[in-house]
């Protein structure tokens, strides 16, 4: 029995000894050559690389993908291109009308008046030349008269009875005035002060009747055609109150009224007509 055991035991020393023999032939056989080592800025730059081509092959992928659907979008829209060409072939070709220009239409002539219709325009420009003039009498009359003769003619009459009431109530008005030149002058220079110069003008004029040569009035009437507008007449009155009375010369040099005459060559030959 000790022999048996000996023997197994050596068996398998053997076994293992050729097993292990065996494993380093493999090892050896398998074995790798060292490799050369590279830097950290070699191993950098491989990868870097290696990113740059994987980023390029992508690109160019992604690049390829939208081509071949433009060519197949393409290639499908062709027949329709190709049938719309033929069709816009077919067509006439339509020229353009030349332009005409129109002439523009006459104006139509004013319609012809009536014998009535002018008869009372010039009755209307009549009575309205004396109601602007201040003969509220006179104008009062012709209006009258007009409205009575007239009456088919409707807008001139309704003009004429709208100046006609505007006469009568002037003339109420001017019956409850005053009848001397003196009281006149001063009702004169209350509506010159209140800015009415038309009222101004008519009261002045009235006095004048009373009093023509009143220097002061004749000032007075200058200074109120002077605010109208009325240049030519204001220097005329104003002459005339210069002539009756030279001192009213230093009173115009400052008077406000009379800044309309300023800009007059004449009204400066007026101031200083004395000096000569």
């Amino acid at each position: 029995m000790p022999k048996s055991v000996k023997k197994t035991s050596t068996r398998a020393a053997q076994r293992s000894t050729s097993s292990s023999a065996r494993h380093r032939a493999v090892a050896k056989s398998t074995r790798l050559k060292p490799a050369t080592k590279r830097s950290p800025a070699g191993k950098a730059r491989a990868h870097k690389a290696t990113k740059i081509t994987k980023g390029k092959a992508k690109a160019k992928a992604v690049i390829r993908k939208p081509a071949k659907k433009v060519t197949a979008v393409r290639k499908k829209a062709a027949p329709a291109r190709a049938a719309a060409k033929r069709t816009l072939a077919k067509r006439p070709v339509r020229t353009k009308a030349p332009l005409v220009l129109k002439r523009p239409a006459p104006p139509t002539p004013p319609p012809q008046l009536t014998h009535d219709e002018a008869a009372a325009l010039k009755a209307f420009e009549a009575a309205h030349k004396e109601f602007s003039r201040g003969h509220f009498a006179e104008a009062r009359s012709l209006f009258r008269s007009l409205v009575e003769k007239y009456s088919s003619v409707s807008e001139v009459t309704a003009r004429a009875r709208t100046y006609l009431a505007v006469a009568e109530s002037r003339l109420k008005t001017d019956y409850a005035l005053p009848r001397d030149a003196d009281s006149l002058y001063v009702r004169g220079v209350i509506e010159l002060n209140r800015g009415e110069y038309v009222a101004a003008q008519e009261l002045f004029e009235r006095a004048l009747r009373r009093e023509p040569e009143a220097a002061h009035i004749h000032y007075g009437l200058a200074a109120t055609r002077a605010r109208l507008g009325a240049i030519d007449t204001a220097l005329k009155s104003l002459e005339r109150a210069f002539n009756l009375q030279p001192n009213l010369r230093i009173r115009a040099q400052r008077d406000q009224d009379l800044n309309p005459l300023r800009s007059d060559p004449e009204f400066e030959e007026l101031l200083f007509a004395t000096r000569e």
